[in-house]
């Protein structure tokens, strides 16, 4: 018979789970499949039938193809993540914050829709989003068409998850002294009431300078360990769902 004090845990511990936890997880698991369907049904395969119409080599068809959806990614989530830095940044007490729609009221209120306002950073941004897609998916698509084919189907699994994996790595090292000025930029200033980084390559030459060179790659590690698996992941569903999508149309 359970105890009444390990019941109350146990219970007590299911209902922080279904409360928190468990919308947690279902809220990235919606992140994920919007990351799919932008991937795979809007941005990088529309660029990739854009530049069908230009000879480019495959291998760089890919990267430019995953630049042009960095790009275009970066533009359109730069004003969230704006208003995500700012409330992440509020010290004032939980219940004192405002809501994401009422900061970016503020936010366009102090400083417009420019580069002080809802768009601050946008450069640093595009860097961040842009190198990183180029590399992401230049990388993946030129290696896996390197190495060849294992015809047992686990095998395969495994080198095309190798491959996403390195993939996401590398184009994490490469990107963060991009992701390191977005967030000086879009973050406090260290004097209030004083700019100090206003521009993405000014601000990594700042900061390059006054702190060295492995402050551009501060927070390398956590990245590596969110985009390397994840990125694996995303690539390995893009391709199967891209497989599976394709087989059911060539069916009808």
């Amino acid at each position: 018979m359970m105890m009444p004090i390990q019941w109350l845990t146990d219970e007590l511990l299911g209902q922080i789970y279904i409360a928190h936890v468990f919308p947690v997880i279902l809220f990235q698991a919606y992140i994920f499949i919007l990351e799919l369907l932008r991937h795979l049904f809007f941005t990088f395969e529309q660029y990739k039938k854009l530049l069908g119409y230009v000879s480019l080599p495959p291998g760089l068809a890919f990267a430019v193809a995953g630049l042009g959806s960095g790009l275009t990614e970066a533009v359109v989530v730069n004003p969230f993540e704006v208003v995500k830095v700012t409330l992440q940044t509020n010290q004032n007490a939980f219940a004192e914050q405002p809501s994401s729609f009422v900061q970016a009221q503020q936010i366009i209120k102090t400083g417009g829709l420019g580069s002080q306002g809802l768009n601050k950073g946008l450069t640093a941004t595009l860097g961040r989003h842009g190198v990183f897609n180029m590399v992401y998916f230049g990388f993946y698509f030129n290696v896996k068409n390197i190495l060849p084919v294992n015809k047992d189907p686990n095998l395969e699994f495994l080198r095309k998850f190798g491959i996403g994996l390195v993939s996401g790595t590398i184009a994490s090292i490469i990107n963060i002294p991009f992701d390191v000025a977005k967030s000086r930029i879009q973050g406090p200033q260290p004097v209030p009431g004083e700019i100090k980084y206003r521009t993405c390559f000014k601000t990594m030459a700042t900061v390059y300078k006054e702190e060295g060179f492995l402050a551009l790659y501060k927070g390398l590690l956590p990245k590596i360990m969110r985009l390397g698996p994840g990125g694996a992941v995303m690539l390995l569903v893009y391709e199967y769902v891209y497989a599976w999508l394709q087989d059911t149309v060539t069916r009808k």
